[in-house]
């Protein structure tokens, strides 16, 4: 049920502040950068606007951002003195009533709503640093585009944040390239909720007339997409990289988003609705990603340069993961796991090459070779 009462306070957990390598309790963590999440301080753009309008929420509005020094100043007195992420989001003032907050606690603490935008390997770290700060009764939205595994294979995002926090959690994915949205383009996203009116609840908070939402039940679908269409994206740049051809990379997309569909069926546990992926969640977000995301960009000067994927992501992303790479090893293990690597030839070649030295060139046998349904 939706929750009423006094003003919605709002917490932001992830504002594009991502260091190369992250400190947890004093600890490196080994399991590599944060992704560049420029999406946190755009959804921050919109949010604080919107709660300026609407009475239902609380006027001020606390993003959690990890601390870092840009030119010897602290990044949160920038964002909070300047009101702009001069480092991740360039370029575009954020409203004055968002406050960066650089103690994730302290940023939590009473919040009704939590906006989850944070990489997706970090998740686990997160919940865990906040189990029992936040209100049972809160509602979360995730934003994170990515997967894990569980011990009987696929492991949503939003499962983890609901078995750690103890609160219902909705998804939003789509076609959102971070720039654009900040600078108002038009553009369009899915919200999936298990309880609709949470979902129509954060429709509320994130909608503008230049980023439309539509709210469906089927949240796993939804979530899926956002996490599979980047794998996908890593093909369609490995074809840019090979200069194949419109003609091929449409034949990317299409082999792709057939592979999304049928992982969706065997690994979500609820009813697949083939409609949600005519959803901004599905095909407009796998199209974005293959001509405009950076998982692209990356796998074209993988092919070009002949250099790894670790490189090109301290050359071009200044050492951060991208999320393509990391989500086709995930999907793989599963895949592994029940025996099922060889029904889906597109996850398996960008895995492979990836990580297993597969030549790129492989990837037009994968498609010449792909059957026609799964």
């Amino acid at each position: 049920m939706a929750l009423s009462g006094a003003p919605l306070r709002v917490c932001i957990v992830g504002s594009g502040n991502c260091p190369f390598t992250y400190i947890w309790d004093g600890k490196k963590n080994a399991e590599g950068a944060w992704h560049n999440n420029d999406r946190g301080s755009a959804v921050a753009k919109i949010i604080g606007n919107n709660v300026k309008k609407l009475q239902k929420f609380a006027s001020t509005v606390k993003m959690w951002v990890f601390e870092e020094n840009i030119n010897g100043r602290k990044l949160t007195d920038i964002i909070n003195k300047e009101h702009e992420n001069v480092k991740y989001l360039p370029g575009y003032k954020l409203p004055d009533n968002v406050v960066a907050v650089p103690n994730l606690n302290e940023a939590v603490q009473d919040a009704d709503l939590l906006v989850f935008v944070i990489p997706h390997q970090f998740i686990h770290k997160v919940c865990d640093e906040i189990t029992g700060r936040v209100p049972k009764k809160a509602l979360g939205i995730t934003l994170i585009k990515g997967i894990d595994e569980g011990p009987e294979g696929l492991k949503l995002i939003s499962d983890i944040i609901r078995e750690k926090l103890g609160i219902d959690i909705s998804v939003l994915m789509g076609a959102n390239i971070a720039n654009e949205v900040a600078a108002e383009k038009f553009c369009e996203t899915t919200i999936g909720s298990k309880i609709l009116e949470n979902g129509l609840l954060f429709k509320e908070l994130l909608q503008t007339p230049n980023f439309r939402i539509t709210v469906v039940d089927d949240a796993d679908t939804v979530e899926l997409c956002g996490a599979l269409k980047n794998i996908v994206a890593v093909g369609a740049g490995f074809c840019d990289g090979l200069r194949c051809g419109d003609n091929t990379k449409a034949a990317v997309i299409r082999l792709g988003l057939m592979e999304m569909i049928a992982f969706a069926r065997i690994f979500c546990k609820g009813q697949v609705s083939t409609a949600t992926f005519l959803e901004s969640c599905g095909v407009a977000d796998l199209i974005t990603t293959c001509y405009g995301g950076r998982n692209r960009r990356v796998a074209e000067a993988f092919v070009k340069t002949g250099k790894t994927i670790e490189e090109l992501e301290q050359e071009m992303l200044n050492g951060q993961k991208l999320q393509g790479p990391q989500t086709s090893a995930e999907v793989h293990r599963i895949l592994k796991q029940k025996g099922m690597v060889d029904k889906f030839p597109l996850f398996t070649a960008v895995y492979q090459i990836c990580y297993e030295g597969k030549p790129v060139k492989e990837m037009i046998s994968c498609l010449q070779s792909h059957p026609e349904h799964i």
